[in-house]
C-alpha cells in the first residue's frame, strides 16, 4: 500500500492495526482490553472517517460524541488511547498536523461516588466484625489486605513460603490470574515486587494459620474466585459493622490513607503499595495530600506565632 493510499485508510482500520503492532504482547491483557473497547467505540462513532479527513474539528466532535455517554475521566482515557495512534500517523506523514492539539475533554456529570476508604475507627470496627477463626477463610484475606495494602490479585497469590516470620515481612512476587483460568502470573510492574513489613500481631496470627499448609500453594484460593464474590462478602461485613460499604480495592485505599494521615512519607507509601512511581501515589491520594497540607499550614502558623 502506497503512502497516498495509506492516507485514505479508515481511522478504525489504522487504529486496529496500530494496536496489533504496538500493543499486543507489550501490555497486560486487562490494559489491552481497554484499547479494544476504544476500537469498538470508534467503529460505532466514526466508522467511515479516513485518516486524511481528520482535523481538529473532526477529532473534537468525536470526543464530544463519546463524552455524551461517558464521564470526563473515561473520555480522557479514550482520548489518550486514541492520541497515541494518531500521533504516530502524524509522524508517518499520514495526517498533516496533530488534530489532538488543544482538545477539550468533556463528559457526563459523575455519579455520586461511593466511599473509597474507611477511617481508622471504622477499619478497627470492621476488623472486629470479621470471622477470624482457626482456619483460613476469606475474612482472613480481608484482614491481610487491610494490613498490607496489597492488590486483590497479589493477596490471592500469597503462599506460606512468602512469609518471613523472623524478619516480620511478606514477599510480593506474583499475582493470581483470577480473571481467567487461575494460576500464578507476573506482578503488575517491577516495582510491585517488594517486601511488606507486618505488625507483630499479624505475624503471630498467620504463623499459626499456615502450619502444615503446602509451601508453594495459594493460601486462600481453593477454587475459582471472583472479585464480585469478595466485594459481596465485604459488603455484608461492612453492614454488620455499621461502617460505610467499600470495595476490596477500597481496603488498599484505606491502608494508604491511614499511613498518609499518620505522617508516613509519600515515598514510603508508594514503595509499600508497589507503585511504579511516587507520581501515581500523589495522583491517587491528592485529596488526602491537600488535607495534610492544610494541617501543615496550621502548624506553620502556630509555630510562627510563638516566635
Amino acid at each position: 500500500m502506497t503512502k497516498e493510499n495509506n492516507k485514505t485508510e479508515l481511522l478504525v482500520d489504522y487504529f486496529e492495526r496500530w494496536i496489533r503492532v504496538y500493543k499486543e504482547g507489550a501490555i497486560r491483557p486487562v490494559t489491552l482490553s481497554k484499547y479494544s473497547l476504544a476500537l469498538t467505540w470508534l467503529r460505532k462513532l466514526v466508522p467511515d472517517i479516513r485518516l486524511c479527513d481528520i482535523d481538529r474539528i473532526v477529532y473534537q466532535k468525536l470526543l464530544n460524541d463519546y463524552a455524551k455517554v461517558h464521564e470526563r475521566q473515561t473520555t480522557m482515557d479514550f482520548h489518550h488511547q486514541l492520541k497515541g495512534a494518531i500521533l504516530d500517523a502524524v509522524d508517518e506523514g499520514l495526517i498533516p498536523r496533530d488534530p489532538t492539539r488543544k482538545s477539550i475533554i468533556k463528559g457526563k456529570t459523575p455519579r455520586a461516588k461511593k466511599p473509597k476508604y474507611l477511617s481508622q475507627f471504622e477499619l478497627h470496627t470492621l476488623i472486629n466484625h470479621l470471622d477470624l477463626g482457626k482456619e483460613i477463610n476469606w475474612d482472613w484475606l480481608i484482614l491481610l489486605i487491610a494490613k498490607t495494602g496489597m492488590r486483590f490479585s497479589e493477596a490471592l497469590a500469597v503462599t506460606p513460603k512468602d512469609f518471613d516470620f523472623s524478619h516480620q515481612s511478606l514477599s510480593i512476587n506474583k499475582t493470581w490470574n483470577y480473571k481467567d483460568d487461575g494460576g500464578f502470573s507476573p506482578t503488575k510492574n517491577k516495582s510491585s515486587i517488594r517486601k511488606i513489613q507486618l505488625d507483630w500481631q499479624t505475624i503471630v496470627q498467620f504463623s499459626e494459620l499456615i502450619k502444615g499448609k503446602p509451601e508453594d500453594e495459594p493460601l486462600f484460593v481453593k477454587e475459582k474466585i471472583y472479585n464480585s464474590t469478595m466485594n459481596d462478602l465485604l459488603n455484608r461485613r461492612c453492614k454488620e459493622a455499621h461502617v460505610p460499604v467499600i470495595s476490596i480495592h477500597g481496603l488498599r485505599h484505606t491502608h494508604a490513607s491511614l499511613l498518609l494521615f499518620a505522617g508516613v512519607s509519600i515515598a514510603s507509601v508508594a514503595k509499600r503499595l508497589g507503585h511504579a512511581s511516587m507520581t501515581t501515589t500523589q495522583k491517587t491520594y491528592l485529596h488526602i495530600i491537600h488535607e495534610l497540607e492544610n494541617k501543615d499550614i496550621d502548624l506553620v502558623m502556630r509555630a510562627l506565632s510563638s516566635l
